[in-house]
């Protein structure tokens, strides 16, 4: 690795006093981010890991060097201990990074499974559509003290909660309850079709599945929220008698499916939100970066990868699909939070 410059060529050593006066001088280090800047070395590792590279692979990855000229620094220990350095920085400057800069009025919520981890992503989307990563949390479930503790993060970084805003989640009742305990009546919560889609249809033999499902889709598919409330209730009706279970499972929860068609939201809009797949897909590329790992440590290497991750994937980020709408929705979910306000009041 290239070595820190030396400081002493930025700023001039001073006289040194005699005396009682004569003390050690404090050396002025550089920092870690103004090194990392100035070593083109740390900069192609991380590009290096981040397209697929292993460490054990990376001295393959490299351009020849002129003749006469060694190589440094680019054993498999090496390039890990790079890259572990780099990543701890990255990961600590940014779970402390502000956010009350953010305009986010939508936040989807989801968590990525490791085995006995799990690690719960919050991305926020801001009134123009652009997409941004809030903070991550790793725990054992999708429960509501991990939840919570995502949620207070992002308070304590300056995100406003104090105003309506809308969360988009897969169901889990521990989501639900931290969201409600946290922030009141000021968040709106809009609960994936698809998760609920699919929870109904586990309950039921293969050869209803087609029929449900269709009935599901023409509910959820109705822009009047009361009109596609009554069509799905009598679905739940009409599985009673056979399917119990299946009837349940649409009724748990089921006012919270169709929180946007309250909203007023329709085309591409309603179409992105309607599902937690935004977030889903993020999960998937997360998963695609660090594919490479064989053994997961601890949680902490988890937690520095899955940061690494996530502020890659986040370089190629596109704004909200039916962003141009967002507006409407926004004032919609104002009005809606005023009047469940002034009900609990």
């Amino acid at each position: 690795m290239t070595e820190p410059p030396n400081s002493d060529t930025h700023h001039p050593r001073p006289l040194r006093p005699v005396g009682r006066e004569c003390r050690r001088p404090r050396a002025q280090l550089p920092s870690f981010a103004y090194a990392a800047r100035r070593d083109p070395l740390d900069a192609r590792t991380l590009e290096a890991i981040a397209i697929g590279v292993t460490t054990r692979k990376y001295r393959r990855a490299l351009d020849p060097l002129p003749a006469g000229i060694g190589e440094r620094a680019v054993s498999k220990s090496s390039v890990s201990r790079r890259f572990v350095a780099l990543t701890s920085a990255q990961l600590t400057a940014w779970l402390a990074q502000p956010l009350d800069g953010l305009d986010v009025r939508i936040i989807l919520i989801d968590g990525l499974h490791f085995r006995d981890h799990v690690i719960l992503v919050a991305l926020g989307v801001d009134a123009q559509g652009r997409k941004h990563v809030l903070a991550l949390r790793e725990g054992t479930t999708e429960n509501a003290t991990v939840c919570k503790a995502l949620l207070a993060d992002v308070r304590e970084r300056g995100l406003d909660l104090e105003r309506p805003v809308l969360f988009v989640i897969d169901g889990g009742t521990g989501l639900r309850k931290a969201i409600r305990d946290t922030c009141g009546p000021m968040a709106v919560v809009q609960r994936c079709q698809v998760h609920k889609r699919r929870n109904v249809l586990e309950h039921l033999p293969e050869s209803m599945r087609p029929r449900v499902c269709r009935v599901l889709e023409e509910g959820y598919g109705l822009a009047d929220a009361a009109l596609a409330q009554r069509r799905l209730e009598q679905l739940a009706a009409g599985l009673d008698h056979t399917h119990p279970g299946a009837a349940a499972s649409l009724r748990e929860g089921l006012e919270e499916t169709l929180t946007l068609q309250r909203l007023g939201s329709t085309g591409a809009l309603y179409r992105t939100l309607r599902s937690t797949n935004a977030i889903e897909n993020l999960n998937g590329l997360v998963g695609h970066f660090v594919r490479n790992v064989r053994r997961w440590r601890n949680g902490r290497m988890l937690v520095r990868w899955i940061a690494t991750g996530l502020q890659e994937v986040g370089r190629s980020f596109r704004r909200l699909r039916g962003h141009r709408e967002l507006a409407a929705l926004i004032r919609a979910l104002d009005r809606m939070a005023m009047d469940s306000r002034k009900e609990v009041a």
